[in-house]
């Protein structure tokens, strides 16, 4: 597994460690992780909650009044370089 669904995967581990069971998913371009936040999660798990997911690139809360509350956080995979990079205008 690549770096980056390892970080996923740690991200997702360490939120049900806390309660929050997570769920892992893989994209063409990155990972994504959610987990249903209860209305009753007190500030202290919410301090947590809100340290694991700042390991990801970029994180947010969906609250819809139907569906509850829905964290979820993305791990961009990198890139792959080539020899290439400056392109074929690039000189040196």
């Amino acid at each position: 597994m690549p770096a980056s669904g390892v970080s996923a995967a740690a991200i997702a581990a360490r939120l049900s460690a806390v309660g929050l069971p997570a769920r892992v998913e893989e994209h063409d371009r990155y990972w994504s992780v959610e987990a249903e936040v209860p209305q009753s999660l007190s500030a202290d798990l919410w301090r947590e909650v809100l340290e694991v997911v700042a390991e990801a690139d970029r994180f947010g809360l969906l609250a819809t009044s139907l569906n509850g509350r829905t964290l979820w956080a993305v791990v961009h995979k990198a890139v792959p370089t080539t020899g290439d990079v400056g392109g074929p205008s690039h000189q040196r």
